[in-house]
This record gives C-alpha cells, sequence and structure tokens, in this order.
C-alpha cells in the first residue's frame, strides 16, 4: 500500500509559485513502518554501539578518544557541506600556527562549539532539553562569524528557502512555507519527548534526523545541525555515552545515496530503505570508530613503552608524551606554556620524544619550529 508523508502547499518565493512540502507528523502512518524492514539491522546496529562502549576501556583516558571522534565528526559534517578544511589544518589552528584557510577552519571549530555546548546542556541537570530552543541556540553559535552569518543564525527562517536548482522554479526540494515551520518543529520536539516504544531508539533518531531535514527550519546550516542532533539523541537516549562515534564519515562516503534515502521519502513514502540506510551506516561507522580505538590505544601504548625503556628520558618527556594525543601538533612556545616551565627545559623534552622516533620536526628549520605525534596523525586522518 502507497504512503503520503506529506501534502503540498502552493507558495509564491521570488516571483514564482512554488509547491513546498509539508510533511506529517511522525511516527509513518497508513501503514506503519514495517518491523521487517529493521528488526535484524536494528540489532545489529545496538550491538556495534555496545562492543564500541566496551573498547573506549583500553585508553587510559577516555578525554583522548573524544578528543579525536569530536574533531572527526566535525571536519565530516563540515566536509559535507563543501568545506575543505583537514584534519591537520584544525590541529594547527588549536596550536597557534599560521593556517592557509582560515575561513573553513573556522566554521569547524564552529560545529566544535556548538556540540560542547549542547554536551554541556545534556550533561546539566539544569541545562536545556532536546528542544527547538536548545537547536537555535547551537544554530547561532554554529553560523557566528562564517559564512552564513548573515543568514539569521540562531532563528528558525521567515522567507522560503529551497534545495538544488538556480531558482525556486527548478529546484529539487521546496521545504515548508516559513510560516508552517514552528509548528512542525513543535509536532517533533514532542514526538521526541513522547514514549514510542513500538520503535526502537535507533529507529526513532533515524525518523527525527529526516523530518528535520525536510522541514529544513533555518536558512543555512540545517545538514550540520540535523547531524548534531543525532549525536544529541544517542547520547539522551542513553545509546552512547560518550560521542566516539562519527557517522558523518558514512554519510559523507555515501553521501549520494543519502540524499537520495532522504528524497524518496518525501517522494514515495520510502521510510524503509532510509531507515534500513541509517542502521546499515550506524553500524558502519560504530565499527570503524571501535577499529580506530584499538589501534589508537595500540600505538600509544607501544609508544609509551618504548618511551620507558629510554635511560635519557626525563619525568618531563614522561608528561609531554601523555599531553600529546590532545596536542598532536605543537612548538615549543606551546610545550613551554602546557608544562609550565622554562624554554630550555620543554626544548629538551621535545629532543627526547625526537630522539625516541615519537615525535618529527616538520618545518627543517633552525627557529620557529613545528613538531608533530606524526603517526597518530596519520592514523586520525585514515
Amino acid at each position: 500500500m502507497p504512503r503520503t508523508t506529506g501534502r503540498y502547499a502552493v507558495t509564491t518565493t521570488l516571483g514564482e509559485a512554488v509547491r513546498a512540502f509539508v510533511p506529517r507528523p511522525l511516527p509513518p502512518a497508513e501503514p506503519p513502518l514495517a518491523k521487517e524492514c529493521f528488526s535484524d539491522l536494528n540489532r545489529q546496529a545496538e550491538m556495534a554501539l555496545a562492543r564500541l562502549a566496551g573498547v573506549s576501556g583500553l585508553a587510559p583516558s577516555v578525554d583522548w578518544l573524544l578528543y579525536s571522534a569530536i574533531r572527526k565528526e566535525a571536519l565530516l559534517t563540515s566536509q559535507i557541506e563543501g568545506t575543505q578544511a583537514t584534519l591537520t589544518d584544525l590541529f594547527d589552528k588549536e596550536a597557534g600556527l599560521k593556517i592557509h584557510n582560515a575561513d573553513d577552519v573556522q566554521e569547524v571549530t564552529n560545529y566544535l562549539r556548538a556540540f560542547r555546548w549542547v554536551q554541556a546542556q545534556l550533561h546539566d541537570p539544569q541545562g536545556l532539553p532536546i528542544s527547538v530552543r536548545l537547536l537555535c541556540q547551537a544554530h547561532g553559535l554554529l553560523l557566528d562569524g562564517v559564512r552564513g552569518a548573515g543568514k539569521q543564525p540562531g532563528q528558525l527562517r521567515r522567507s522560503q528557502n529551497w534545495i538544488g536548482g538556480t531558482r525556486p522554479g527548478n529546484a529539487a526540494f521546496v521545504p515548508p512555507p516559513p510560516d508552517e515551520v514552528a509548528e512542525l518543529l513543535g509536532a517533533l520536539e514532542h514526538f521526541i519527548h513522547q514514549p514510542h516504544p513500538e520503535l526502537p531508539p535507533l529507529v526513532n533518531i533515524a525518523l527525527v534526523h529526516a523530518q528535520f531535514e525536510t522541514i529544513h527550519p533555518f536558512l543555512d546550516g540545517n545538514g550540520r545541525i540535523g547531524r548534531l542532533l543525532i549525536a544529541a539523541l544517542l547520547q539522551a537516549w542513553g545509546l552512547l555515552q560518550e560521542p566516539l562515534m562519527y557517522l558523518s564519515g558514512y554519510l559523507k562516503q555515501h553521501q549520494g545515496e543519502y540524499y537520495r534515502r532522504l528524497s524518496a521519502i518525501r517522494s514515495h513514502g520510502d521510510w524503509e530503505a532510509w531507515v534500513q540506510f541509517f542502521l546499515e551506516g550506524v553500524a558502519s561507522a560504530a565499527s570503524q570508530a571501535e577499529g580506530n580505538i584499538i589501534q589508537t590505544a595500540s600505538l600509544i601504548a607501544a609508544d609509551r613503552k618504548h618511551l620507558l625503556q629510554q635511560p635519557k628520558a626525563s619525568p618531563l618527556s614522561y608528561r609531554l608524551f601523555e599531553l600529546l594525543p590532545m596536542m598532536p601538533r605543537f612548538t615549543a612556545e606551546h610545550v613551554r606554556q602546557q608544562l609550565q616551565t622554562t624554554f630550555p627545559t620543554a626544548s629538551a623534552a621535545i629532543r627526547s620524544l625526537q630522539d625516541t622516533g615519537i615525535v618529527t620536526e616538520l618545518t627543517g628549520q633552525k627557529k620557529n619550529r613545528i613538531y608533530s605525534y606524526q603517526a597518530y596523525v596519520e592514523l586520525l586522518s585514515r
């Protein structure tokens, strides 16, 4: 039986009459979502998340894992929208080094700010719950001072937008008219906070993300906020206590299918194919994150053992090594500040790590040297 997932409202924008799609409230109905389409995939995805949570104990500090995972998610979700920054660009900015594509890196940094802010709200008993207000404030942080800063940061759109095409009349998709956005988001917020035990939490997250992207409530940044919403729901619903999975990597790798599956919901009512795609993505991304944690923990453990075997290594060089997973690119001045020591002492600690092959100097210069925990950077950049 065909499923109708919404209606069309005729609206005029830029002098053209267009048909804007207005989605029905969740969950899918007439017919309801077919459980046989997701049961096995949901079990596999939940198992992959459980394994991921289990291996996090391999690292001495979960903060090390979060440092890299959150940055990879920030980078990949921004790359989906066309940002050209790399992980090393982000590391260089955090080390205070000069970067050539400051605007792109700032977009990634803004996503990090928005992500951390949402996390803090969810951890705080007095913080905001997942809500329209939370998403609007995160959106304000996302677009602060970057491309899109003139597109009403932190505010629901007050004009018609469209996706694809050169004008509304030839657009690939026209989201709901602006005067319906607040009501649609209110219904979505109600769905998030209303128990739906007939559907597993991961399936509900898939539904919420697709519905948010269909509503497209902002003039810019909808994709990034929608993917941030996935991470927030994984945490809020207890599926992943820490954001160790970067789903945007899978969505970027399968970007064409990602967009096609979302589009098929609107055009053919095909929620099932989207849910299957999403669950496959969660299982794949969680398994990849699990493997990366094992590789990262193994690398750090091997390098630590190697350092401890060096008779000339100083206590300060050990302290510097423990900083490297959250400071993979640095200068001697950066080390001096972090270790609160003198410049000669900081330089001696760096040389100790260079002598063991753990740290590499990148410039070949005698002054203004830049150092890298290169094996670690290359591992994270895969």
